[in-house]
């Protein structure tokens, strides 16, 4: 753990298009930069929340658990943005109900939960910020909501692979078949299944503990 000072070109870069030069101030002085490994998890559901993050680099794997310990994948976080339940849990002093990975190697800038309202009346820009986090977050919910109610399982695990494939900007997705089948809420069986039939189909190639993307 480390304070932001010294990192003035990374928070600029990352957030000097969203917030104005004096929010930006504040926030490289009261924010704290965290570093995570790909695979190491962030945030566990039933902790108390600390702070709000703000992502500065790489990609973060945001997932809800059912009562059998089973996992869902509800979004990803990107290079720029912010989770809306954490600011939730945040402002309401609740505990976490999601569990948070790195997907890739990140770094982002936790901001106190004192600041976080500080700022909604303090500066528009923040205020337009955790607005719009919000609205798209929901957009997402929604768009796994309608794929979980309308799309058949082979459809849902297209759609998983590209988006995979475009976050990390690779056409070979390094994940193993039980791992799939923990974010889309289903069977390893199932998934190995549906996995040979793309690969017979010419849209994949399967590998050791990854999945090369060929024509899909």
């Amino acid at each position: 753990m480390k304070y932001f000072r010294g990192m003035e070109m990374d928070l600029k870069s990352s957030f000097g298009s969203t917030f104005e030069a004096p929010l930006l101030k504040e926030i490289e002085e009261t924010g704290v930069l965290l570093d995570f490994k790909e695979g190491q998890k962030i945030m566990e559901i039933g902790e108390y929340i600390k702070g709000m993050p703000l992502l500065v680099s790489g990609v973060i794997k945001i997932l809800r658990e059912d009562d059998d310990g089973d996992e869902l994948l509800l979004y990803y976080l990107e290079h720029g943005d912010t989770c809306s339940m954490t600011m939730a849990c945040c402002l309401g002093d609740t505990k976490s109900e999601i569990r948070a990975i790195a997907e890739t190697d990140v770094s982002f800038v936790l901001v106190p939960i004192r600041k976080m309202e500080e700022w909604i009346s303090k500066y528009r820009s923040w205020r337009n910020f955790v607005f719009e986090s919000y609205h798209s977050r929901l957009n997402e919910l929604l768009f796994t909501i309608d794929s979980i109610a309308f799309k058949n399982m082979d459809q849902r695990l297209v759609d998983y692979l590209r988006e995979k494939a475009r976050i990390n900007q690779s056409n070979t997705v390094k994940s193993t078949h039980q791992e799939i089948a923990y974010d889309l809420h289903s069977s390893r069986v199932v998934m190995s299944r549906l996995l040979k039939r793309l690969e017979v189909m010419g849209k994949i190639k399967l590998h050791r503990n990854s999945i090369e993307l060929v024509n899909l």
